[in-house]
């Protein structure tokens, strides 16, 4: 919160004081945090573990909602809250508009939100997550993190090294941004947000308001950047110079989004719409924006037509890889359920013979393809639910339905007049916040963390 105190004070903007009473609010709580648990060295069991993990995402956007309700946007708590929360689950869905004219302190908020929210999800999906075996990512378990006594030094270096290298990548990012033309501050707030795959701009119009083909491109590459494992680049770093494209996820991945780019590009092509180079560029980037979660917009890509709007809702759902700050379901969970659905059908067709489903040439185990099952069944009937709560707050069809794809995905736009790619949430009662604000916890913390805190056994255990 100092820094944007700093940024405000530099301008002259009065909103310094808000920043830096309530990053003396932060440090005073944490410091009684701090001196009431040092020295304290035991093992975390599996229900502190959990508790932790919900903790962390639900204390951190309660205190960094502060800043949006005491400054001169003068927010509600409720809508405060809701930016707070979709700013550090990296899903981008936003209430605030007139953005042009916003405080420079509250632009760099939003994307310092977006920004530790996206590093500390790589580091809980690569160290905690895959230690508490939900929804398969006990598939990405670090080696020699399964005896108790190597699991802290290895863990705080494991985190040391994955920030490292997202401070390095967020810093190329911003200057590549900043010699395209962007000023010093906007490349700084967007390289946050691109490579947190988070989406939130110092624009309305997004990154739109540039109008820049070179600046599209660059954010499009750290989107990409930003979805495929962090675990992979440092081995990247250390010399293993073919470990992105061994990797199976990967390469899915980099061949859904071109087959996807190609058939939007094509399609607005053959449509009149748009000249083929223009064509490529607004498919290309609006279509790894949706997959990725990142939820950056150039254009309105809801008045494509009907065919765009239903693509870019089943799109939506899909995210990056496993390990990286993108959101969505994940592409590894995708390709387990294609091996196994592959394996059923050769058992049908040969039930004598033996088939293993695999995963990176290695056999998947019975618990992971449970967990995958088990997540995926739990995603779909999460997001049904939601849907119903948000239409019984007078939602209509497609802003209730788009609305929980996108909380629970972590995308940002949704669909519709409302709360599509040219809206905002604002106008939205405060009982649909809440609900939403509950889609992006669960989205971002792989649903189990969250709903395992509603079974009575957890607290007895």
């Amino acid at each position: 919160m100092l820094f944007p105190a700093l940024v405000d004070a530099w301008v002259g903007n009065p909103d310094w004081q808000v920043f830096a009473v309530t990053s003396g609010i932060v440090t005073f709580v944490g410091s009684i945090l701090f001196a009431t648990n040092f020295a304290r060295h035991e093992e975390l069991t599996v229900q502190q573990a959990f508790l932790l993990t919900v903790s962390i995402w639900v204390i951190i956007p309660t205190f960094g909602a502060l800043p949006f309700v005491y400054s001169e946007l003068s927010l509600s708590y409720t809508d405060a809250f809701f930016e707070a929360m979709s700013g550090l689950s990296t899903t981008g869905s936003t209430v605030i508009t007139g953005l042009d004219g916003a405080p420079p302190g509250i632009l760099l908020w939003r994307g310092l939100l977006q920004w530790f929210g996206g590093v500390g999800i790589i580091i809980m999906a690569v160290i905690i997550l895959p230690l508490l075996q939900i929804g398969g990512m006990q598939l990405f378990k670090v080696a020699a993190f399964d005896t108790s006594e190597k699991v802290l030094p290895r863990a705080a270096q494991l985190g040391f090294a994955i920030s490292i290298l997202y401070v390095a990548l967020t810093m190329i990012c911003g200057v590549a941004l900043w010699a395209a033309g962007m000023t010093p501050f906007e490349a700084a707030c967007h390289a946050f947000t691109t490579i947190a795959t988070g989406g939130f701009s110092t624009s309305d119009g997004s990154v739109g308001h540039f109008d820049s083909v070179l600046i599209d491109y660059i954010v499009l590459l750290f989107m990409i950047v930003g979805s495929m494992p962090f675990i992979l680049y440092l081995k990247l770093v250390r010399g293993q110079s073919w470990v992105l494209w061994q990797d199976s996820q990967v390469r899915w991945f980099l061949a859904l989004l071109a087959l996807l780019v190609g058939f939007v590009a094509i399609w607005l092509w053959l449509d009149g719409q748009y000249s083929l180079p223009a064509a490529l560029r607004y498919a290309s980037f609006n279509v790894i924006s949706i997959v990725t979660g990142t939820g950056f917009a150039t254009t309105d890509y809801t008045a494509w037509g009907s065919l765009a709007v239903l693509l870019f809702f089943f799109i939506m759902f899909i995210g990056g890889c496993a390990g990286s700050t993108s959101c969505g379901i994940k592409i590894f969970r995708f390709q387990i359920l294609c091996s196994m659905l592959v394996t059923q059908l050769k058992h049908v067709l040969r039930p004598s013979g033996v088939f293993i489903p695999r995963y990176n040439g290695q056999p998947i185990t019975e618990d992971v393809a449970g967990s995958v099952i088990s997540y995926l069944f739990l995603f779909i009937a999460s997001f049904l639910v939601l849907a119903v709560g948000l239409s019984l707050t007078g939602l209509d069809f497609v802003t209730a339905v788009s609305g929980a794809g996108t909380a629970m995905a972590n995308v940002g736009p949704a669909l519709g007049p409302i709360i599509g790619p040219s809206g905002t949430f604002q106008a939205l009662p405060d009982a649909a916040k809440w609900f939403l604000t509950f889609g992006m916890l669960l989205g971002r913390l792989e649903l189990f963390a969250v709903m395992v805190l509603f079974i009575p056994t957890f607290w007895r255990a």
